[in-house]
């Protein structure tokens, strides 16, 4: 049986049935009898037409959003009903447990707005939170930390739905939620990603028995095939639905939560350290959205808008893209258009790590770092026949003209980089022209590890995005009430005031490189856009190496390491893939025509569709 026809599969054999999920065995591939029962697991790389588009890592959440497009509903309700059911079909990688970064173009007005949904540090989070009082060292990052409630921030996925949802949208957010309510009573069919992905986290599930209940259903791993439902997480939107999210930033739920952090809900014995949090009902209760101006930039007649501070993402996207705007990179060999992206994106993420955080807590020269005076001195550090040596130092705001001779570089800074590959990302067009680029995230892989009992999703890890050693100077260091620095990069490219691009990927600090990769390749290389999200990938994030897709390394090594580069294969300890992001994204053509693309293999592949395939 082929992987998709796998998936397709329509199960009775009952198996391990738990309150929280059942699993049920495979007992025939019968690809119609899963449609005939409004489960779907066909993915659908690419689209074309027009009406409205959704496109996501999962053909569930893309439907999800489908329907509240062809129920009258605009992109912002069309986008939270996607999001809500990726917290169903993607649980490991965002949920209502996280938090995210939501971009929204609003047609009449020509305006892009934006919401941080970002996780918040509890208020009563000390500076030393990632010391072991037991040693007196810095706990170990892993199995400790990323397995905490020391982890754990303030949610804010479920106040950037209500948010955006009252703001922008037409409809109300519990009809926004019932598409994934109801998806989360039915179930999905778990796929290869699935299953690997719990796998992965096997070993931490098993120290939470409300974990090891819903995503371990009966002792075992969930099979290919098989029907995973989650009955906590309906029951949990079905709450919200008629209480509204106060259900959740106060009253039980948040006690629950606050409980399951201070003492985290594990085995007798765990075999694993779980250092309890901070985080406290006064923490959610007292938790906001923070509306602000997205980040701007001007990239060879586009408009380039995307998340302020506290994420990095437009900042440093925004930046990569001033210094390469000095060349003419689709002149030039592939080879070196790649070394110039490569070498731009270690200045870049120099000047990130150097003065970028929560600006509610740090002063971040935002403007300085996408001005074109700056980049163009930035550019001064870059050598067209070798690559830099990595880390390289980061610019000086306070005393720059644009001119090579002009010193004033800083010793470099820290380099290491703890934000984990897994978030999933998101984008919506509808018929009025209106669109959403959303990434959202519970962190690593299985956030926390931690499922609040009885509620059906888990907590996020967010915290540990926080330099692990504390240093007065460091912009991303710990404070109560903070926002942890973030890689997450939605964006939306105007042309002429319109839409022309919407675009973004989870992947920890390769969003960032991602996003950027697919702008040169689709602006500059000319490339399709199909072809720009499926082309390979790397990662230059100013450090010695450079992480590369193997097939990046199969076509690229040569010529790059002539110049200097060293490439490394992709992979991390938390997961077993060798891939760079997941993206998805819109493009804008004529007549109302839209493109729209998700990953065709990576993760998985993706599922994007189109309201109308004809005019």
């Amino acid at each position: 049986m082929s992987p998709h026809a796998a998936r397709r599969t329509l199960t009775v054999l009952t198996t391990g049935l738990t309150a929280g999920a059942v699993v049920l065995g495979v007992l025939a591939a019968v690809p119609a009898s899963a449609r005939e029962q409004g489960r779907y697991s066909t993915k659908t790389p690419t689209s074309t037409g027009y009406g409205g588009a959704v496109t996501s890592v999962d053909p569930e959440a893309t439907r999800a959003g489908m329907r509240v497009l062809k129920a009258g509903g605009n992109a912002v309700d069309a986008a939270v009903a996607t999001a809500a059911a990726l917290g169903v079909t993607e649980p490991y990688s965002a949920g209502i447990g996280g938090g995210g970064y939501f971009l929204y173009y609003d047609a009449k007005t020509r305006k892009v707005s934006s919401l941080d949904g970002r996780e918040t540090a509890p208020k009563r989070m000390p500076d030393d939170a990632f010391i072991d009082p037991a040693t007196g060292e810095p706990y170990p990052f892993t199995p400790d930390l990323v397995t905490s409630g020391v982890s754990v921030g303030t949610p804010g996925t479920l106040a950037t739905w209500e948010a955006a949802t009252r703001r922008w949208g037409t409809r109300s957010l519990a009809q926004n939620l019932a598409p994934a309510e109801k998806l989360a009573r039915r179930g999905f069919v778990v796929d290869r990603t699935f299953r690997q992905q719990t796998a992965d986290n096997e070993a931490r599930f098993r120290q939470f028995p409300a974990t090891a209940r819903q995503y371990l259903p009966g002792g075992e791993l969930p099979r290919v095939g098989s029907v995973f439902r989650n009955r906590d997480l309906a029951a949990t939107y079905r709450l919200i639905q008629r209480r509204g999210i106060g259900a959740f930033y106060g009253g039980k739920v948040a006690r629950e939560i606050a409980r399951a952090v201070q003492d985290p809900p594990t085995v007798r014995d765990p075999s694993l350290p779980v250092p309890p949090g901070y985080l406290t009902t006064r923490d959610l209760a007292d938790y906001r959205v923070a509306l602000q101006k997205p980040s701007r930039m001007k990239y060879r007649g586009y408009s380039v808008y995307g998340m302020a501070p506290s994420s990095s993402g437009g900042s440093t996207v925004g930046e990569a893209l001033n210094i390469l705007e000095r060349y003419d990179v689709g002149e030039l060999s592939r080879t070196q258009a790649l070394h110039l992206y490569l070498e731009a994106s270690a200045l870049a993420f120099a000047d990130r790590a150097e003065y970028v955080g929560d600006p509610a807590y740090v002063r971040v020269p935002l403007r300085d770092l996408l001005s074109n005076r700056f980049a163009a001195e930035r550019a001064c550090g870059i050598d067209p026949a070798q690559a830099a040596t990595k880390p390289v130092e980061p610019g000086d705001v306070r005393d720059y003209d644009g001119r090579c001779s002009t010193p004033g570089a800083r010793e470099a800074g820290p380099t290491s980089d703890t934000e984990n590959v897994d978030t999933t990302n998101l984008t919506v067009a509808d018929r009025w022209g209106n669109v959403v680029e959303y990434t959202l995230t519970i962190e690593q892989t299985g956030g926390s590890g931690i499922t609040v009992p009885g509620r059906g999703f888990l907590l996020n890890n967010e915290l540990t995005d926080f330099s692990t050693v504390y240093d007065p100077a460091d912009p991303n260091r710990i404070q109560p009430g903070k926002r942890p620095r973030s890689s997450m990069s939605p964006t939306i490219v105007l042309r002429g005031g319109k839409p022309f691009l919407a675009l973004g990927s989870p992947g920890g600090s390769t969003i960032i490189t991602t996003v950027l990769q697919m702008l040169v390749n689709r602006i500059d290389l000319g490339m399709s856009l199909p072809r720009a999200i499926a082309a390979p990938r790397a990662a230059q994030r100013n450090t010695a190496t450079v992480t590369a897709e193997p097939a990046f390394i199969d076509r690229y090594d040569a010529g790059l390491s002539a110049l200097g580069h060293d490439l490394v294969p992709a992979g991390d300890a938390f997961t077993s893939a060798a891939e760079i992001g997941a993206a998805t994204a819109i493009e804008f053509g004529p007549r109302g025509k839209l493109t729209v693309v998700s990953e065709p293999s990576r993760r998985g592949g993706g599922s994007a569709l189109v309201l109308r395939k004809r005019r």
